[in-house]
């Protein structure tokens, strides 16, 4: 392009040639997400993408969006912007697997008021990443430059996702009945939920980012922008072996409101808080913040960032197939009547 017939826009805020310069620097990088079925390359005005369903008697489609939110707002305070891609993905590649879709390709929005090469490169590589780990190709993208939209160093992201599943696998909880138990899968931290809250507590705790965060070896920054862990692969085998019922990604609103998505109305979810494992972080967060587990489990995923509903008898199969894929789980609880005395549909044991 004429660097003299763009001038005029540059004039203005938006520099054409530096987004040029950042679709020549991706190419390569959003090359190494396709899969077969990708028929078009980037800079297309839309993406191609030929799924293949054969054996498929029923296929659906499956999709989802989300963003990464005022984790970002931390991405930016810390200057680290290679992990975030990561989350972008996993919300949205988390939720359709909910329903048992495998996730087909996804796009991203990326927003901001001057655009930064460097950094939306680290970006990008992140969301491409995300891709990788959840066999996902990213098909397509915008980088939209919008001055007076952000503040000058600020971005922000958006991500939309497409999966495919057969009519008779898909997962959506109606075969859930009392007796059936809930086995929970680690998060990574604090994933890409409550961050208004986390970075409320940070700030009001004095503490810097290099410091090395109590009970780990990694500093602050490391722990709080610690990427969302991706389900997809780990669930795969799983979901070709198992009965699974109803599938619960543990994201804003924690335990409360989360679980009930995915619960007949004449069943409530039973756990048996203590059951797992929790991360140092919330601890640390419970502790700053003078918050209860309740109030805990009502924000954060709490140290359980999927979860799963089955049969009891194909409980320790499912959880010894996580331990062989290095994924830790535990049985956290069950499945019980719901009664006319139950205000909740989550009944949490402390």
């Amino acid at each position: 392009m004429s660097s003299s017939r763009s001038q005029v826009y540059t004039n203005a805020g938006v520099n054409i040639e530096a987004g040029n310069d950042l679709v020549s620097k991706i190419k390569s990088i959003v090359a190494t997400t396709h899969t077969r079925g990708v028929l078009s390359d980037i800079g297309s005005f839309g993406g191609l993408f030929r799924p293949n369903i054969a054996g498929m008697k029923d296929p659906i489609l499956v999709a989802s969006t989300d963003g990464v939110g005022t984790k970002l707002k931390l991405a930016f305070e810390f200057n680290k912007h290679d992990t975030v891609g990561i989350d972008l993905v996993a919300m949205s590649v988390n939720d359709i697997l909910v329903q048992g879709a495998e996730p087909l390709f996804f796009l991203d929005y990326y927003a901001c008021s001057k655009l930064d090469v460097a950094k939306a490169q680290q970006v990008i590589a992140g969301i491409a990443e995300g891709c990788r780990q959840s066999a996902c190709t990213l098909l397509g993208g915008e980088t939209a430059e919008m001055p007076g939209m952000y503040a000058d160093e600020d971005y922000d992201l958006a991500g939309f996702c497409v999966g495919l599943v057969d009519n008779e696998s898909l997962v959506d909880g109606s075969e859930i009945k009392s007796g059936d138990v809930i086995i929970g899968i680690q998060s990574s931290g604090v994933h890409s939920n409550g961050y208004s809250l986390v970075r409320k507590i940070f700030a009001q705790s004095g503490a810097k980012k290099d410091d090395i965060f109590p009970g780990t070896d990694k500093t602050f920054a490391e722990v709080l922008l610690e990427p969302t862990i991706i389900y997809v692969e780990c669930l795969k085998s799983v979901m070709r072996e198992v009965e699974i019922k109803g599938m619960v990604h543990v994201t804003g609103g924690g335990f409360y409101d989360n679980i009930p998505r995915v619960l007949p109305q004449s069943v409530k979810a039973v756990i048996d808080f203590g059951s797992w494992d929790i991360p140092p972080v919330f601890n640390w967060l419970k502790e700053q913040g003078g918050l209860s587990w309740a109030e805990m489990l009502q924000i954060f995923n709490s140290g359980i960032g999927y979860i799963l509903i089955l049969d009891k008898e194909y409980a320790q199969k499912t959880l010894d197939m996580l331990a062989g894929v290095n994924m830790k789980a535990w049985q956290i609880g069950s499945i019980a009547i719901k009664t006319d005395s139950d205000a909740e549909a989550v009944q949490i044991n402390f």
